[in-house]
Formats: structure tokens, sequence, C-alpha cells
């Protein structure tokens, strides 16, 4: 064998190497299109000619790293919501649905899964009450796809009412004005054709000088208690804001805003806010927002090199030592006489008018859904030794800061949390917030309020399929919409082997995208008319 041809084998095997895998194609050219690629299979069967297919469902995903198309879809939902209600002119009707027969029946259901469940508890079967509590659950999330909304009758009725605390103002904090609210929400309207709207950002207080990458100066005396507590509570705090808000200035104020993290990995809040509002009303009213955490004292904690244990006699924990029982939650929260914390926003405040229809609107809309396509992990990467030193320190103080009252970290400070059982482990919580990938920030990175376009998501989502169905319509193509009572669909498991294989699916998706694409093409061309007859749409007129 000659060194020539020996060479030649040798860059051959390299280049099958170096080569795109199948599977890389096949994602690359679904991005390409539009189409999920890693949707889940669902089997459908059609109830009147007996045939069962199997299609492949969008995962839905919000975060690009996962599937881009999905999460690119949902950005432009994001952005339709947002445009849609940040200018309103009119009040939005909101039209509730009637109850359906469906949604009765489990109700009636989850009525007697609740009887029962309170019987199992009475008689001590600890068992046979969590498996009520699952299926109680399971018949919840029944309801709310069937398009329910609102909050359910909890399953454990509560033993003592909750305390009720001052609602006096903090001597420390500016009064505010108040107003009675109405139900008005679209802005006011200014020389009879201007009607603006505000861009707000509010940020966290200061926990001690920082450099240009978010790492404090002086590690040692960054406040990183008050960090991950003001963390732990944002949302109660903005929560708080809207409310001020509306009652100073007296209306119904709507929002859209998103959370996301600063460089010192403290969060901050963009927000759209319909109607115009005076600068000096937002700073005076974020100066004066604050939220009292009215929670156990937990500075210090109580178990350090031993756990508390599940009393199975008690069902509650015990001291390890003394067997004595803890004391319960709400009992800890009847003998609290001070906040154990209050968080304030921090100084900087930017509020900015903006009007509808302008090319700044567009650019904060933009803005606003910047980071919605990537997970949190990924917004508070870290880059330097400093800023990783900096999450892990903040990170170690979140892991023992208690984040709701049901978490297992107050077993740390010898309170049994709510809900606690046999598989709870004291001072491991599975929250959002003591996870290093998210370091506290909260778990919903989009905040709407009800009135804000008078529509969910999914109303949206059918909005712009609405569109193109009417599009299509026009030129002559229309779309079967089968009854969807018509059809019976099953999540397909693992090892089913008449499913076929979800590259097969995705090609075929890819397939069918082309087409619908081609067909939504022709429909514009044909809105748009014959070549003579449409519209001048280039900034340089042509040449004669």
């Amino acid at each position: 064998m000659t060194n020539e041809t020996t060479n030649q084998q040798v860059e051959g095997s390299i280049g099958r190497v170096r080569g795109a895998l199948s599977a890389e194609v096949v994602k690359a050219t679904a991005e390409k299109h539009g189409v999920c690629v890693r949707p889940f299979t669902m089997e459908v069967g059609d109830t009147e000619t007996g045939e069962i297919r199997y299609v492949p469902v969008p995962c839905g995903s919000t975060v690009e790293s996962v599937c881009l198309p999905c999460a690119r879809k949902a950005k432009a939902l994001r952005q339709a919501q947002c445009r849609e209600g940040w200018h309103l002119t009119e009040e939005p009707v909101i039209a509730r649905e009637t109850p359906s027969e469906t949604q009765t029946e489990l109700l009636t259901f989850r009525a007697d899964l609740a009887a029962q469940y309170r019987e199992m508890v009475a008689v001590g079967d600890e068992a046979e009450a969590e498996e009520l509590r699952a299926e109680v659950a399971s018949v919840d999330e029944e309801l709310r796809a069937s398009g329910m909304t609102g909050r359910l009758p909890a399953l454990d009725v509560p033993e003592k009412r909750p305390v009720k605390r001052s609602t006096r103002r903090r001597q420390d904090a500016p009064n505010l004005p108040r107003r009675k609210v109405s139900s008005a929400t679209v802005g006011r309207e200014y020389a009879g054709k201007f009607r603006p709207s505000m861009f707000v950002t509010l940020t966290c207080d200061t926990y001690g000088p920082v450099r240009s990458d978010g790492s404090p100066v002086n590690p040692t005396t960054y406040d990183y208690r008050r960090a991950a507590r003001d963390a732990v509570h944002f949302s109660a705090l903005v929560d708080r804001w809207w409310q001020n808000l509306r009652r100073v200035v007296g209306w119904d104020v709507q929002y859209f805003a998103t959370v996301e993290p600063q460089r010192r990995a403290a969060p901050h809040l963009h927000t759209a806010l319909r109607g115009s509002i005076s600068h000096e009303v937002i700073r005076m009213v974020t100066e004066a927002t604050y939220h009292q955490v009215w929670w156990p004292n937990h500075d210090e904690i109580v178990y350090t090199d031993r756990e508390p244990l599940w009393d199975m006699n008690s069902r509650s924990f015990v001291d390890p030592d003394t067997r004595a029982p803890l004391p319960s939650w709400d009992e800890a929260v009847e003998a609290v006489e001070e906040p154990a914390h209050v968080v304030t926003f921090g100084r900087q405040v930017h509020s900015k008018g903006i009007l509808g229809g302008t090319e700044e609107s567009g650019r904060h809309i933009g803005y606003l859904t910047k980071y919605l396509t990537k997970s949190t992990g990924e917004v508070v990467d870290a880059d330097t030794s400093a800023q990783r030193d900096h999450h892990d320190r903040l990170h170690a103080e979140l892991s023992v800061t208690p984040c709701s009252p049901r978490c297992a970290v107050w077993l740390l400070y010898g309170i049994n949390p709510k809900g606690a059982n046999g598989k709870t482990v004291p001072g491991h919580c599975k929250g959002r917030a003591h996870r290093r990938t998210t370091l506290g920030l909260p778990g919903r990175r989009v905040l709407v309020s009800r009135k804000w376009s008078g529509k969910t998501v999914a109303d949206h989502k059918a909005d712009r399929k609405g569109f193109v169905l009417d599009a299509l319509a026009a030129v002559g193509i229309t779309k079967e919409q089968p009854e969807p009572d018509r059809f019976v669909w099953r999540k397909v498991g693992p090892g089913d082997t008449h499913c076929p294989p979800r590259e097969h699916l995705v090609m075929r998706a890819i397939s069918e995208r082309i087409t619908w694409r081609a067909e939504y093409d022709r429909a514009l061309l044909a809105a748009q008319g014959p070549p003579g007859e449409r519209p001048e749409t280039s900034a340089t007129p042509l040449a004669a």
C-alpha cells in the first residue's frame, strides 16, 4: 500500500469524524423552518373513523438553549401581548365563560375526595391521606386545563385564624396620599390626540460598593443576608408598589413587567404602565413603599451539627435530645412581635413617558422581552472568579434563608414548617430561591395585570392563528377545523413499539411547515394585488 493511498484513507476517516451528525442536521433544519426540535408524542384517536395517528406536540419551552423555535414563538406572543395592551384607548372587556358540565363534575369529585382526606387525617392514616392529596392535585390540574381560573379551597382547614397585624405605616416611611381607586384602566388623553404611557425601572437597595462586574469591593462587609432576603421577598414588594401606585393616582393602573438580574445578581424590575403618571409621583411611591415580613426570627441557626427528628406519634418534628416537639408554624407566628425583615427599593428609579405607535415604543418592548428566551442561570452566569465567589457566598446565604412558610429550612431554626411530614428533610427545600442557578430570583419572569389587554396568552395565540386562517381563506385555501370532542388524546409512554421515532415526526413536521409557509406566502402575494396596483413602500421613488 502506497503512502498516497494511506493518506487518502486517513483524510477520509478524519472527514467522517468531523462531519455533522444526522441528528444535528435534523435539528438545524427544524430550527430553520421554525419547527420544535424536541416535541413529545401524542396518540390521537378519531372516534368517528377509528383512525389512530401519532402527532408531535411542541414542547413549549421558553428557553432558546432548550428549543429555539418554541422560545422565539413564546417571545413573539409576549411581545404581541405587551404591544396590544400598552396604549389602549378603550377599556378592555373581559367576558367570563359559564361553568361547563365537565367542570361541575370535576368539582363534585374533588369535594368527595376532600371529605375522604379529612376523614383519613382524623383517624391518623397518613399514607392514605397522602394518596388522596395527590389525587386531588390531579383533579385540580384537570380543572385548570378545562379553563377554570381562581383559587380552590385548601384541603387542610386552618385550626386558628391568622394573626392580624397593624396596618399603621412605619414611622420611618413617608406618608402617601390615598384615593378611592376607580375601575378605569385607560390613561388620560392630552391635546385631543396624545395618550402617553410609562416605562419604569425599579431596583433593590444597595448592600455595599460593587465593581463594574457586580462583585463586591469588600466581600466581608457586603450585606449578603439582606441581599438574600430582599431577593426572596422581592415579588411581594413589587405587589405592594402596584397597590400603592393605584391608591395614589386613583385609577386601576395596568402593567406588563419582567424581572431580570443585575450584574450584582440582585433582581430589578422593568415595567410598562398604561397611562401617564408624573415622575415625581412614581419616585414618591417608590420611596414610601415597603414590605414587612411577619415571620419568626431566623437570624441564628439552632441546629448546626444535628437535625430535628420526625416523630410518628405527634406527627411533627422533635428535638433530637429532649424529644420535645418543635413549635408549629402558627404558634411561632403568633409569638412574633416585630417583623423579621423589611424590604425596600433602592434610590435608583428610572421613569419615562412613551407614545404608542412610535419607534421608541417598539424599542422598549424589545428591551422588556430581551432576556425572556434565556434561563435565569444563563442570565446570571459568572465570567470572572470574583463574580463566581460572589455568587457562591450569596447562594450560601440563600440556602439558609426560608423561602415560604412550607420551607424545610425552618427546621434548622427549630420551627415546624407548614405541611411537614416524614418525607421532609431538614434544611433541604426544592424551591427556586435556594438553587445556585437562580440566586433567589422569582420563578415568574413575566408579570401581567388582569386587565392589561383583556386576553390571556392563549387568546393572543388564537388571534394569530385566526389571522392566518382568514388570510388563507381569502385566496380560497380553507383549513378543516373538526370538532375537538371528536378526538381522544393520549400521551405516548416510553417503550411504545407503535410510536415512530422522534426524528421521523420532526421531518414530517418540517414538510408540513414548508407547505403551510408556501400557502401563506401565496395569500400575502394575493393580498398585495398585481405589481402595478401595489402600494409604493420604497423610501426612494423608482426612476421612470
